[in-house]
């Protein structure tokens, strides 16, 4: 979902938040109207991810993958359930081609449901430069898998900095475009498939519906993943026995879920999401959780969100951090993107660069700490580098 703290908000006031604020971050549900884009364009090829901190180069594939036992939710006329996953991974060095960031109709797609025709050219958010190699030669080991799953309406994509860097410390990472929960997803064939349950979400039912539908994704994925015959060499990349699963807004909600439904995943993290299925975040056993979200939405004070349900119901490891200054977009690439084309939000006061910094480093100890057993001090209490990070309910 593209907003917290509103678990009973209706779909039209999700989409505002969601596309109508500057380029790639949103303002709170309470905030004035957005002012008009800028009148300026960016200049083409002017963006770039963060580079990755690990060791490892990265590797990707583009796996196109079709669940014959599912009819798509949401458009039951198009038959079996479909989805896009960007699988990164440990590579050799210097070997396949530059992989890009997303399609130009998808890019096109994006921009123009922020709003900013005229101003930022699809092509220059298309072309972002990445730090992967589409069909590089795997490294050699087996590498703990982690999924990850988007908020609702944002492509796979807007998550690619973080499994770049995930990749680089040495894991496996599927992210995952669930058909029709896009803006823009292209689709073998020249399809480009939009977000049909954009308007079709509506109700708290219908929402427990598209994070259980996630989830089944999600499984989905590990399955082909692990005995597919579309992941070829991947599979043996892939350490079964540690996979996790962390996602943004719905995203993360996803991965609580995934959880319940599917003991192979061990840990997961949810990235400034609600639960949304009720009782919140019940099923997960003795098994890990961290949530990290903003503190203007995710703070026990005065929260609406299911937060305080979700860790009452946590009964392994977990962890309950709030970032002070944070948008809902902070957690993701769109900030980091926006600040190198001069359009930042100003309802955000946290740094885009900071906030890039906390999540990579939170997301990273977490799974280092649950799924390769390496002890992480940074998840233990404050750390002078990150004074905006409050542990809440130790």
């Amino acid at each position: 979902m593209t907003t917290t703290g509103h678990h009973r908000a209706g779909v039209a006031a999700l989409l505002v938040l969601a596309l109508s604020a500057p380029l790639l971050s949103a303002a709170p549900a309470s905030a004035a109207p957005t002012p008009g884009p800028p009148s300026r364009v960016a200049p083409a090829n002017a963006l770039a991810l963060p580079d990755p901190t690990g060791p490892y180069a990265v590797g990707r594939r583009t796996l196109h993958l079709v669940d014959h036992h599912r009819t798509d939710p949401w458009v039951p006329s198009a038959g079996a359930r479909e989805l896009m996953v960007s699988v990164t991974y440990p590579s050799r060095p210097a070997s396949g081609s530059p992989a890009p960031y997303m399609t130009t109709e998808e890019a096109r797609l994006l921009v123009e449901a922020r709003g900013l025709d005229g101003v930022v050219p699809p092509e220059t958010v298309a072309r972002t430069d990445t730090h992967e190699r589409e069909g590089a030669s795997p490294a050699r080991g087996r590498f703990p898998l982690v999924l990850l799953s988007p908020g609702f309406s944002m492509p796979r994509a807007t998550l690619t900095s973080i499994a770049e860097d995930l990749t680089s410390r040495g894991y496996v990472v599927a992210s995952v475009d669930h058909a029709y929960e896009s803006v823009g997803t292209a689709f073998p064939g020249g399809r480009v498939l939009t977000c049909a349950a954009c308007e079709r979400v509506e109700t708290d039912e219908e929402w427990a519906e598209a994070v259980r539908g996630r989830a089944e994704d999600l499984s989905f994925v590990i399955d082909e993943l692990m005995h597919g015959r579309g992941a070829g060499a991947l599979s043996g990349a892939i350490d079964a026995g540690r996979i996790g699963a962390a996602g943004h807004s719905i995203g993360g909600a996803a991965a609580a879920a995934t959880m319940a439904r599917d003991r192979r995943v061990r840990a997961g993290a949810d990235l400034d999401g609600d639960f949304f299925v009720s009782p919140a975040a019940t099923g997960l056993g003795g098994r890990p959780f961290m949530m990290l979200g903003a503190e203007d939405s995710h703070s026990p004070e005065g929260t609406t969100s299911d937060w305080p349900d979700a860790w009452a119901h946590l009964r392994g490891w977990k962890r309950w951090l709030t970032v002070a200054g944070a948008g809902h977009f902070s957690f993701t690439d769109l900030p980091y993107l926006a600040d190198q084309l001069g359009l930042p939000d100003a309802a955000v006061p946290l740094a885009a660069e900071q906030g890039w910094h906390i999540t990579r480093d939170y997301v990273a100890a977490f799974f280092d700490r649950h799924l390769r057993g390496i002890p992480q001090p940074l998840l233990d209490g404050p750390a002078a580098r990150y004074p905006e990070v409050v542990f809440r309910r130790p």
